[in-house]
Order: C-alpha cells, then structure tokens, then sequence
C-alpha cells in the first residue's frame, strides 16, 4: 500500500438493523482533496467518523499509513470560550513545538488582528478560520471536514473556499470533505465521489485549474452529479 493511500475493504457499518454502509471498497488518495456527497442519511458522516477512528467498522478492513496525521473540522468551529484565538490555535501545537509557531498560523488565515479575541468576538467566518488554523497547528497531513462551511452566510463561505484552495497551493495538504453543497464540490474537488444507500454509486475527477463555476466544464460537471444526486 502507498504511504498516501488509504484502503476501505468491504466496510459495512450497520446501527441495530440499519445498514449505513454497505461492502464499501474505496481507496482514497491523503494527497487530493476528496469530496463526498449524497443526500441525508446515506452514510457520508459516518465514512468521515470511520476515518477519523471516532467509529469502528461492524465487518471489513480499514487500512491507512500508520504516521498519517489527521486533523478532523466539524459544522461548528468548537473553540474554547475561554481562551483568546491565539490560544485556541495554541491548543493544536504538537508538544514540544515552538510557541511563536502560532503566529504562523495566524497569519496564514488572515487571523493576526485577532489574536487576543475570545470567539465570542469573532465572527462566524472568523470562528471557523480559528478552527482551521488550530487543525492545520497540529501539523495535520490530512484533514477531514464535516461541512464545516454550512452555517455561513454565501459570501463568507466563497471566501473561504477560494482560500482554503489557495492554502494547498503552500501546503502538502490533503481533504476529505463532506458536503450536500454541488458547487463547494466544484470549486474545492479533486475527486468526487456521490454516496448512495451505503455505496459509492458515481465519481468524477476534475482537472486542477482555476474552478471557474461558468466554465462549459465545470457546467458540465455540475448537471452530471445533479444527475447523479437526484
């Protein structure tokens, strides 16, 4: 197995009589930004969960790099309210590491004027940039979002896709993102994957230039998994 792959061999996962996945083979590249999406209830959080260790499969194999650093981001931003923005990202620090590290950090989302901010002062956007950079802190080879745009207003949440995009441009960083919005898949996908009933049911890779929504490709695309997602 490649140090970057991780390998899902017949997983099935099941809650009392309900089966949410189902012989799910899937190998997934640390290295792309992978989307997946389906409507509620299909079992895309729950393949998140399974990744991240927070679940365990009821039959099947999950096999990934045993010094793959993950990072996982949920819905909400989850900060501690009593410390600052820079001591929430300070949390994410790898014992040992430099402090000063943080100001890193900071500067990489664009959070430096709001170092000394508790989140209750920052706004929505604001939290989940916070989030981000305590996620990345931890030195994070691969991180596993949960829609972690969905409570954002449509402007808040365009920056912060075009951002999190430019960030791979500097980080040798990898994504697993979950989410039911066709045009984040667009804009942030490497590979997409449409999750049905438990199995992988279509997928589409898309080529790495600039996600131009209007380009004759990428309208392409978006009727396709609007196609698949009906």
């Amino acid at each position: 197995m490649s140090r970057t792959e991780i390998k899902f061999h017949e997983i099935s996962k099941r809650y009392g009589s309900r089966i949410v996945l189902h012989n799910l083979d899937l190998t997934l590249d640390a290295g792309e930004c992978t989307v997946i999406l389906g409507k509620s209830g299909c079992g895309k959080t729950t393949l998140l969960r399974l990744l991240a260790g927070l679940e365990t499969p009821t039959s099947g194999t999950l096999e990934r790099p045993a010094d793959l650093k993950l990072g996982m981001m949920f819905q909400e931003a989850r900060l501690f309210p009593w410390l600052t923005c820079r001591e929430n990202i300070a949390l994410g620090l790898p014992k040992g590491a430099d402090p000063k590290e943080v100001d890193h950090w900071l500067q990489l989302v664009q959070l430096t004027e709001a170092a000394g901010l508790y989140p209750h002062q920052l706004s929505g956007g604001m939290q989940q940039r916070a989030s981000l950079a305590r996620t990345l802190a931890m030195h994070s080879q691969l991180i596993l979002m949960d829609e972690p745009f969905a409570a954002l207003d449509y402007f808040t949440r365009a920056q912060l896709q075009q951002e999190l995009r430019n960030m791979r441009q500097k980080l040798p960083l990898g994504i697993v993102l979950v989410t039911h919005n066709v045009d984040e898949a667009l804009i942030l996908g490497d590979r997409l994957l449409i999750l049905q009933e438990g199995r992988i049911a279509s997928e589409q890779h898309l080529r790495p230039e600039p996600r131009d929504l209007l380009s004759p490709g990428l309208i392409k695309a978006k009727r396709s998994l609007l196609a698949a997602l009906a």
